[in-house]
């Protein structure tokens, strides 16, 4: 097996996976990889700062030649956090703790002492990726955090066919437990004492409350970065698996929500289902003896690193590309992956409509609908992927012609072309069922001086964009097709001053800020 950093490892006939443990008393050994580290870790001397998430900053790819290729990671939260809680600005004592993905991950982290990657050679920040067996973390992830919480906190059930909790379900908690736990003792083991460990999101709510049990010196937080449910449709999941994610959020000093109707709705779950004390205009919550502070933190954008790189050659390529590919028509835009709560075949069927009303529109407007591939490993995504697909091309066979493709659909991730087609919009369409913010609502005015945003009124940034927004009920088909007719129609000169409000506003609480706030509030 190689070792990618050449360094720091002594050969051993040591255990490999499925043996019993190591004894405590040599040093920290590889359960898989063979190999003894040379040095004795000192656990928790520097860590003061502990962040932890289901995907970290960084994910490794295996090379033909068998190196490992280490490449930044994927996703909304990332993009919020990798800057400041992994780059030179993190702060003094931060260590980011996250699971391991792919066979690539789990590679490096064999080939590490104690799973810290950053200690093999790899400029990752500080960085301890937890190799948790694929079948527990497959449960955890797929079943329980993607297939249960993520549909409870987005009301994306059809509920006279799903949910159904059965046995077979239980055991799937059971392994969601199990990987909380593991989240939850590489906490323990890595925090010096009375450190601060921000927990985050949907995958990790029992977290905070094991932490508790074994970490009192702690200071917690837990945060939220999707919505959360009101509690008649909390109520869904059964009663002692509500309470379990409740109790397990409370256990932190700090639980944070991207807007003010996601905090209130978890406050009314905790009195509705715990018959916690609540007091709404202090937030707090208080159960079992202990109170939790609420907070909203409304996660923004960096304005300037986003046009740094909005400025790089790769996007100027697409950039003209895109204009190649437009001319001089209008350009509706939108960004999405394809989750079911984004809401791209409603979307699709409001620009049919809208074709299809306004006839002096044809050949004057192209939508470019970026919708890349989500959560492929479980069936509804693949389906939903399809379905989006299929309206694409109705739409392309009703309404193209020789000379004009009313709609071009890319399903190819592709970062920097995300980015030129916001320089080009003239209308941004973000139209979520739910969405615990949308950055994409956020990042389309800021490169966009000219662009009208279209956006759903159950997308947490309405609370901020909604004045300067054309808001939208993202049922409604027809609604949302005359708000695009509206935004083609908007003065220009009324575009761009919506423009430069709505760009203030997805700016004053960047994530440098949005991190240190909730910092801050633990360090009380």
């Amino acid at each position: 097996m190689n070792n990618p950093s050449g360094k720091g490892f002594l050969p051993c006939d040591g255990p490999h996976e499925g043996a019993d443990p190591p004894p405590p008393d040599p040093p920290h050994t590889c359960a898989t990889s063979g190999y003894i580290q040379s040095y004795e870790m000192t656990p928790h001397e520097q860590n003061t700062v502990l962040l932890a998430s289901n995907r970290g900053p960084v994910t490794f790819t295996l090379a033909e030649d068998g190196e490992l290729i280490v490449r930044r990671g994927g996703g909304g939260l990332v993009s919020g956090l990798s800057n400041v809680a992994a780059g030179a600005d993190a702060p003094p004592g931060m260590l980011w703790i996250c699971s391991a993905l792919s066979d690539g991950d789990r590679r490096a982290v064999r080939l590490s002492p104690g799973g810290r990657v950053d200690r093999s050679g790899y400029e990752t920040g500080p960085l301890r990726m937890l190799d948790i067996p694929p079948a527990t973390f497959h449960r955890a992830y797929n079943a329980i955090a993607n297939s249960t919480l993520w549909f409870v906190h987005h009301l994306l059930y059809n509920t006279p066919n799903s949910p159904r909790f059965d046995g077979l379900f239980r055991r799937e908690w059971e392994s969601y437990r199990a990987y909380n736990e593991t989240f939850a003792a590489a906490l323990a083991e890595e925090a010096a004492p009375g450190a601060r460990v921000m927990v985050q999101d949907y995958h990790l709510t029992l977290v905070p409350g094991m932490l508790r049990a074994t970490r009192p010196d702690l200071r917690v937080s837990h945060f939220s970065h999707t919505p959360w449910a009101p509690p008649d449709y909390f109520s869904l999941l059964p009663g002692d698996i509500g309470a379990e994610v409740l109790s397990g959020v409370l256990g932190a000093d700090h639980a944070g929500f991207l807007a003010e109707r996601w905090a209130s709705a978890f406050m009314d779950c905790c009195e509705s289902q715990l018959g916690a004390k609540v007091d709404r205009a202090c937030r707090t919550v208080t159960h079992d003896g202990r109170t939790t502070r609420v907070g909203v933190h409304p996660l923004g954008v960096d304005g300037h690193e986003l046009w740094v790189r909005a400025s790089e050659p790769d996007v100027e390529s697409h950039v003209a590309a895109l204009r190649a590919q437009t001319g001089d028509r209008q350009v509706i835009v939108r960004i999405d992956r394809t989750e079911l709560s984004k809401n791209i075949v409603r979307g699709l069927m409001a620009y049919r409509e809208f074709l299809a009303g306004h006839p002096e529109w044809h050949g004057r407007v192209v939508h470019l609908a970026f919708a890349y591939p989500s959560r492929h490993d479980l069936p509804e995504y693949r389906e939903y992927t399809a379905a989006v697909q299929r309206y694409a091309k109705e739409i392309e066979d009703e309404f193209g012609t020789d000379d004009w493709d009313p709609l071009v659909l890319n399903v190819d991730d592709d970062y920097a072309r995300s980015l030129a087609a916001y320089r080009i919009a003239d209308v941004l369409l973000v139209n979520p069922i739910r969405d615990g913010m949308n950055l994409v609502a956020k990042e389309g005015p800021i490169l966009s001086p000219r662009a009208a945003l279209v956006l759903s009124r159950e997308a947490g940034a309405a609370a901020e964009l909604g004045g300067d927004a054309l808001l939208v009920n993202p049922y409604d088909v027809s609604g949302t097709a005359d708000a695009l007719h509206a935004a083609l129609v908007m003065p220009e000169a009324e575009r761009m001053a919506r423009a430069v409000r709505l760009s203030a506003a997805a700016t004053a609480l960047p994530p440098r800020k949005w991190f240190a706030d909730q910092l801050t509030a633990l360090s009380g």
